[in-house]
């Protein structure tokens, strides 16, 4: 499945940043006092182990940025599942800009396909339920539009971008608020406009109509056992969205999924997911 990148202006300002972090003051001290300019290579970069990928356009304008003379081919677009040893790119053109860009691209390539293979793993144990997964605001600071773009590269798909987007009255709110679950879904309700979704937070099944009555839209049942989210679905009976959150694995979200919630959203497939390996090696000859 190919999935449409963020903006290239987005992308070229992360990898311009990210090349700076890397070449400093002085560039690639090694190629060049072991690299002759003139120096021409041909490269891959490969999967070392099944997954999805994700991040083809950085790495793309992490040797473009470099050196414009290289050339790379996809061979695997984002979204597109790889098995083990599969061509994700195939790169020829200058060896010095070659070696510039190596890592800027695999920390790019190598963390989003990481977030979409965790993603897709969670989709595929889910699948045949309804149920969708979803990524959280647990990304890394200043990351989280391409982070949610692995999200939807893996067959996910976004909660809200920000605090600017959707209203969520979480727990703290409620605390600020007096305690009252109904009263601070009434107090939001009253204080915003009509596109925007209301959603709000509990932990008890009491808490649940009172929720809904208030005008809630979506209701998350965090870290509620699987026994409580099947009687908050059969509870609700359809008047609102259902979201589960807390502890969501690939060992448990079938079982959270089977339930009849319409949403599982995980932080983990964004903060805490390992890096899909993918490795850049020289092709001789």
């Amino acid at each position: 499945m190919t999935q449409l990148p963020p903006p290239k202006a987005l992308i070229d300002d992360a990898v311009a940043r990210a090349l700076a972090e890397d070449l400093g003051l002085a560039g690639d001290i090694t190629s060049a006092a072991c690299i002759p300019a003139s120096a021409h290579s041909r490269a891959v970069i490969a999967a070392r182990r099944g997954g999805v990928v994700c991040g083809v356009d950085f790495a793309v304008a992490a040797f473009a940025q470099l050196d414009p003379r290289i050339d790379v081919a996809i061979r695997a677009p984002d979204g597109a599942a790889v098995a083990s040893g599969a061509l994700v790119l195939e790169i020829e053109g200058p060896t010095r800009g070659i070696l510039g860009g190596e890592r800027v691209a695999l920390n790019f390539l190598c963390h989003l396909s990481g977030i979409a293979t965790a993603t897709a793993a969670l989709v595929a144990a889910a699948a045949g339920t309804g149920a969708r997964i979803a990524c959280t605001r647990k990304t890394t600071p200043g990351l989280r539009a391409f982070e949610k773009h692995a999200v939807a590269c893996g067959g996910g798909s976004s909660h809200r971008f920000g605090l600017f987007d959707a209203v969520m009255v979480k727990d703290n709110h409620i605390a600020a608020c007096g305690g009252d679950v109904a009263a601070a879904v009434r107090q939001a309700r009253a204080a915003i406009g009509h596109l925007i979704k209301v959603e709000v937070e509990i932990d008890r099944l009491d808490q649940l109509d009172p929720a809904i009555a208030a005008g809630a839209d979506v209701i998350l049942l965090d870290n509620m056992s699987v026994a409580d989210l099947a009687a908050a679905v059969k509870q609700t009976g359809g008047r609102a969205i259902l979201e589960a959150s807390g502890n969501v694995t690939v060992d448990s979200v079938a079982a959270i999924a089977r339930t009849g919630v319409d949403v599982i959203s995980s932080g983990w497939i964004t903060h805490s997911a390992p890096i899909l390996d993918l490795g850049l090696d020289f092709v001789h000859g």
